[in-house]
């Protein structure tokens, strides 16, 4: 698992699954657009809709939940990294949310 910076998740949007792992009382504050939305302790039951031949970059408030989830995910088969300093330093920097 790799953390990327706020600027490489959003160079890779296009090509990168956005996986949203807040709880949903925080997503309500706004999300990466395009991202999914599947909270941290429904991850398990939901992997069947996420594609393992598409990397994802886990997203949380901080990135602390979201590297759990990356590592978790690497586990699993898929290729994912974190995004550094979540969706705080996102909004921060000014990128777009929904």
């Amino acid at each position: 698992m790799a953390e990327i910076t706020i600027t490489e998740t959003e160079q890779r949007r296009p090509t990168a699954r956005i996986l949203d792992v807040r709880e949903d009382f925080e997503v309500v504050e706004g999300m990466i657009p395009g991202a999914l939305h599947i909270p941290m302790g429904q991850l398990q039951a939901r992997l069947p809709e996420l594609d393992p031949s598409i990397p994802i970059i886990a997203v949380c408030r901080s990135g602390n939940r979201s590297a759990s989830v990356a590592d978790a995910l690497n586990g699993a088969g898929f290729t994912a990294d974190t995004m550094a300093g979540g969706m705080t330093a996102w909004t921060r920097a000014g990128f777009p949310t929904t």
